[in-house]
């Protein structure tokens, strides 16, 4: 469904090319300041306009429409709304399902009745409103540092050089973006179904193009032996000389740095021909995409990352 949280809990509404898009959440306690520099900072580091995104420049204002009254939550739910005004839907107009898009399967999921302009309500600019959720989680839990940044895009450390080649080549790529939490208190999270990883995982695979997520030393674990792998516990605080673990033993939090990465596949949409079937025309044709894209949807990723992050571990916290 289209919400998630038991005690934080969103819920995500809107399409790419709808009036508006916006998150309401409910569970945020009654007393916090807005602080409003924090979440326009984190509206802006999403948007697009930097090489290698999108021409699609929105406005992106958030219009608080409840649950705030002088610049404090209320406690009652709150409700962000933004709207949509540089949408250019005739690109879409019978477009075959698009290769790499949930364009055919929802088609059929939802019998011919979904948005397929820009992607609907499957759209990667559906995580605007996952942004100004976590900026307000942010809020919940000050004293948490949180920080997302991009590894390597297409493998390469060299994040200029990437993408200059995959502009040159009418192309897109992928990416692996790692985020780290410091100064977390010991005891966040639940064996089994709500352990750490569950919730921040969960939250991972709603941001359009996650393939894959590891904590710590991830799959390179099932490469080393337990006296390589365990993390030797230093002093009464429980800090450890390493991190292979990624800040988590059992589902919960040990009180080192929570680190943990996640894949971003190449964006769906690129300029280079490709074929796919047309549903209007029962046929396989060949088609060019044009519209606005992302080269690399991994550049717009580490602010996201940061807000599911800080909505999980504000789930966590209360």
């Amino acid at each position: 469904m289209n919400s998630i949280g038991k005690k934080f809990r969103i819920n995500i509404w809107g399409e790419s090319h709808g009036k508006a898009i916006g998150i309401t959440i409910d569970g945020c306690p009654a007393g916090i300041k807005l602080n409003q520099e924090l979440l326009l900072n984190d509206i802006a580091r999403r948007k697009s306009g930097a090489k290698g995104t999108t021409p699609r420049i929105e406005q992106d204002k958030p219009i608080i429409l409840s649950g705030v009254y002088n610049g404090f939550t209320t406690g009652a739910p709150i409700t962000v709304m933004v709207e949509n005004n540089n949408t250019k839907s005739k690109d879409y107009e019978n477009m075959p399902f698009r290769p790499g898009h949930a364009d055919f399967v929802a088609h059929y999921k939802y019998k011919g009745f979904n948005d397929p302009r820009g992607g609907g309500h499957f759209s990667g600019r559906l995580t605007l409103p996952l942004v100004i959720a976590g900026a307000i989680a942010k809020q919940i839990i000050p004293d948490i540092n949180i920080k997302a940044h991009i590894k390597e895009l297409a493998g390469s450390a060299d994040i200029e050089k990437a993408i200059d080649t995959a502009i040159a080549n009418n192309d897109s790529i992928g990416g692996i973006v790692e985020c780290c939490a410091d100064n977390l208190p010991i005891g966040l999270g639940e064996p089994f179904f709500d352990s750490v990883e569950s919730i921040i995982s969960h939250l991972a695979f709603s941001i359009p193009a996650v393939k894959g997520i590891e904590f710590g030393s991830g799959f390179a674990s099932a490469l080393m032996t337990g006296k390589q792998h365990n993390d030797l516990i230093s002093d009464k605080e429980g800090k450890t000389i390493t991190n292979n673990a990624g800040g988590i033993n059992g589902g919960i939090t040990n009180g080192n740095q929570l680190v943990f990465r996640i894949a971003v596949k190449p964006t769906s949409t690129i300029s280079t021909p490709q074929q796919s079937y047309n549903q209007i025309t029962n046929k396989v044709e060949q088609f060019s995409i044009g519209g606005r894209h992302d080269v690399c949807i991994a550049l717009r990723v580490p602010v996201v990352l940061e807000a599911i992050t800080a909505i999980a571990i504000a789930e966590l916290s209360l």
